[in-house]
């Protein structure tokens, strides 16, 4: 097993940083979804002393992680946190960096431009007049950008739907 802690001596004696691999406690929490709960303690691999077997976490003051129910806890606020940073982001670059980096960890970007407008899926935020009867119904754009979690919905899409003008 692959060590998830890594430990970086700094210039102090006394002082070290621990540093944690993202991607790695990311795998760890998609293969814990497909297998039973399990319990965090020496069964786990977790001695009492908090020491995680097969890895180089050795402090001794340290505390065992608090479990599988507080990881995914604070990967829903990190994922909502960058939800809110890209409904205000700016640049195209940070905006494509955010949302590849929420890819990477499963949460994928809704844009349903040129589907039928579904209001189970979709949020109506105005219509646009259409002579064209294919495309009345007919996403037209999306305003809002929707974000799905391994294929929860987390936002719908708000969108522009075509609509038949009376000619």
């Amino acid at each position: 097993m692959a060590s998830w802690f890594k430990r970086r001596d700094t210039a102090e004696p006394d002082e070290s940083t621990i540093e944690v691999n993202a991607h790695v406690i990311a795998n760890a929490i998609r293969a814990a979804e497909h297998q039973p709960q399990q319990q965090v303690g020496p069964q786990a691999g977790i001695a009492a002393d908090g020491v995680v077997a097969g890895g180089d976490f050795t402090e001794p003051d340290a505390q065992p992680p608090n479990g599988l129910d507080q990881v995914l806890a604070e990967r829903k606020s990190l994922v909502q946190l960058c939800l809110y940073a890209l409904d205000r982001a700016k640049s195209p670059g940070v905006v494509e960096r955010l949302e590849e980096g929420l890819a990477g960890v499963g949460v994928s970007a809704i844009r349903p431009d040129g589907a039928r407008f579904d209001p189970a899926h979709h949020e109506a935020g105005g219509t646009v007049a259409t002579a064209d009867e294919t495309l009345d119904g007919v996403v037209a754009e999306t305003e809002v950008v929707g974000f799905a979690d391994r294929g929860e919905v987390l936002r719908a899409p708000i969108v522009t739907v075509y609509s038949k003008s009376a000619s």
